[in-house]
């Protein structure tokens, strides 16, 4: 089971002085050594971002881009002129290529952005209310963040023996305890998992992040900023 701990990602400036971001998560991109015009290597990217100013933001060209407000209440976005006022928890999907800039209207604002090389990739993000009842499971290709709340991790899968054709299970000893549930910290990410998959109790509120790979797609290319 990974989890991606908050506290120990380095935050990395916006070059107009506007923020900050932190990098959950990337996949490196199929770039030609050696070649000087890369600045971006990565197919996707989920990263959280501080705004704290006004101002404009990078542009991503063949990029697709989920931007979601984690804290803080409104973020107004502008995309090619055209205004989108942001709420908290409420994903908005738009092009990389646009020319996007943030105000603050109410105040700093902490964002999850999910960015994806169009015809490769595409990034999904949705908001789930935690139970202490049903487990949330994070499946392979997502990330589970906490956003609000107190919450546990689990795998239950990884207790026990081997499973073996029938329904059966082997096991050369004792069963295994099952391991101890991990508490979450805030803007913490579960990395999910086919096998042993880890499932979130709690009381709050979850990002989900999913990312799949489009069909017949080839990886192939990098960003521009």
């Amino acid at each position: 089971m990974e989890i991606i701990r908050y506290a120990e990602l380095k935050a990395q400036p916006w070059r107009n002085g506007g923020g900050l971001t932190r990098e959950l998560a990337s996949h490196p991109a199929a770039a030609p050594a050696g070649d000087a015009t890369v600045q971006h290597g990565w197919d996707w990217r989920v990263s959280i971002a501080e705004v704290s100013k006004a101002g404009g933001f990078s542009t991503f060209p063949g990029m697709d881009r989920v931007l979601t407000v984690i804290d803080g209440e409104l973020l107004l976005l502008s995309v090619d002129g055209a205004e989108h006022p942001l709420e908290k928890y409420r994903p908005f999907r738009f092009s990389g290529d646009a020319d996007s800039a943030g105000a603050l209207p109410t105040g700093d604002v902490r964002d999850l952005n999910v960015i994806t090389r169009n015809g490769v990739f595409k990034g999904y993000t949705s908001i789930v209310e935690l139970s202490k009842k049903r487990a949330h499971p994070v499946f392979a290709g997502q990330w589970g963040i906490l956003l609000h709340g107190q919450a546990r991790v689990s795998s239950p899968g990884t207790a026990g023996g081997a499973a073996v054709p029938g329904g059966a299970a082997a096991s050369a000893g004792p069963p295994e305890p099952e391991p101890a549930a991990v508490e979450l910290n805030r803007f913490d990410a579960v990395v999910g998992s086919d096998t042993a998959t880890p499932e979130i109790l709690g009381r709050g509120f979850l990002a989900v992040v999913s990312i799949d790979r489009v069909s017949g797609g080839a990886e192939s290319g990098l960003a521009t900023d």
